[in-house]
C-alpha cells in the first residue's frame, strides 16, 4: 500500500524514474571506466589511481554539496548535478572519441563522477524527506535504494557487453542521454524551499556543522564506520579487472557480470532494511 502511494505521487515518481535512470548511466561509467582504463594502460596502479581521484573529488566536495542543498532549492541542485556531468562528460566523450584513450580525460572524469555524485546523493535524498510525510519516508528511502541496485547491478552486466562489441565512448554517450532523460523528469516537478531560507548563515555554515558532528561523537563514530565497506569496495573495485583479464583470461562481458554481484548484495540489503524498518516502525506505533 505505501508503495502504491509513494508512486501515486507526481514528485516522487518523476524524481524515482530520473534516480533510476541517472542511476543506470553512473553505474555503466563506473563499470566501464575501470575495464577501460585497464586495458589501455595495463596498470592496476593506473586504475588505483582513478579510483582515489574519483573518491577523494567526492570527499571533497562533500562539505560544499551539504552547503548547496542547504542554501538553494534541491530540485536546482539535482538538476544542476546533471546538467554538471551530462555537459563535461559530453567533452570527454570527444576527446576519447577522436584522439582514443587520454589519461588526464579519464582524470577528468573521475573528478567529475565522484563530485557530482556526492552532491546528487545529498541534494536528492534530501528531496525526498522534503516531499514525503514521515510514514512515508522508510518505505521510501528502501524503495530508492534497491530500484537504484537493480540499476547498478543491470548496468554492470550491459556495461561489459557494450565495452566489448563497442567501445568506453558508447557507454559515455548512453550516460549522457540518462542524464538528459533525468532533467526532463526533474524539471516536471515541484521546487522546495532552501533549508536556510530566512536563517542567519553563520548559524548554518559549514563551520558550525563540523562543530554539531565533533559535539556528537556518535555522528562522527558512524562516519567512521561507513568509511570501512568503502575501502573493502575500492580494492575490489582496482583488482576485479585485472583478476578477470589475466587470471581468468576473460573478456569484459565476464567482468560485467562479475560486477553484478555487488548490486545483488546491495538489492539484498535494501530488501532487508525496507522490512526491518517497516517491522521496528509497526511495533513502536503498536
Amino acid at each position: 500500500m505505501n508503495i502504491t502511494n509513494l508512486l501515486g505521487r507526481r514528485e516522487f515518481r518523476n524524481f524515482f524514474l530520473a534516480d533510476i535512470i541517472s542511476g543506470f548511466g553512473v553505474g555503466l561509467t563506473t563499470v566501464g571506466a575501470n575495464w577501460y582504463m585497464l586495458q589501455a594502460t595495463h596498470s592496476n596502479k593506473l586504475v588505483g589511481m582513478y579510483l582515489t581521484v574519483n573518491v577523494l573529488a567526492g570527499f571533497l566536495m562533500s562539505p560544499l554539496a551539504g552547503s548547496l542543498t542547504d542554501k538553494f532549492s534541491r530540485k536546482q541542485v539535482i538538476l544542476w548535478t546533471f546538467l554538471g556531468r551530462a555537459v563535461p562528460m559530453s567533452l570527454i566523450a570527444l576527446v576519447i572519441g577522436y584522439a582514443g584513450f587520454n589519461l588526464w580525460a579519464m582524470y577528468g572524469l573521475a573528478i567529475l563522477t565522484g563530485a557530482g555524485w556526492i552532491t546528487y546523493m545529498a541534494a536528492s535524498r534530501s528531496y525526498v524527506q522534503a516531499v514525503l510525510p514521515e510514514e512515508l519516508l522508510g518505505t521510501a528511502n528502501s524503495f530508492i535504494e534497491v530500484s537504484l541496485q537493480v540499476g547498478m547491478f543491470a548496468a554492470g552486466a550491459i556495461s561489459g557487453i557494450i565495452l566489448n562489441y563497442t567501445g568506453f565512448m558508447i557507454i559515455l554517450v548512453i550516460n549522457i542521454i540518462m542524464f538528459v532523460a533525468a532533467v526532463l523528469l526533474v524539471a516536471a516537478i515541484k521546487a522546495d524551499s532552501p533549508v536556510n531560507k530566512g536563517v542567519n548563515e553563520e548559524s548554518a555554515g559549514f563551520s558550525n556543522g563540523l562543530a554539531y558532528i565533533w559535539k556528537h561523537k556518535s555522528i562522527l563514530s558512524m562516519g567512521i564506520i561507513s568509511i570501512l565497506p568503502l575501502i573493502v569496495t575500492q580494492l575490489f573495485n582496482v583488482s576485479s579487472p585485472d583478476y578477470v583479464s589475466t587470471v581468468l583470461r576473460a573478456n569484459s562481458v565476464v567482468y560485467g557480470f562479475a560486477d553484478m554481484g555487488y548490486g545483488v548484495g546491495g538489492l539484498a540489503a535494501g530488501l532487508i532494511t525496507g522490512y526491518l524498518i517497516n517491522h521496528s516502525l509497526f511495533v513502536k506505533l503498536s
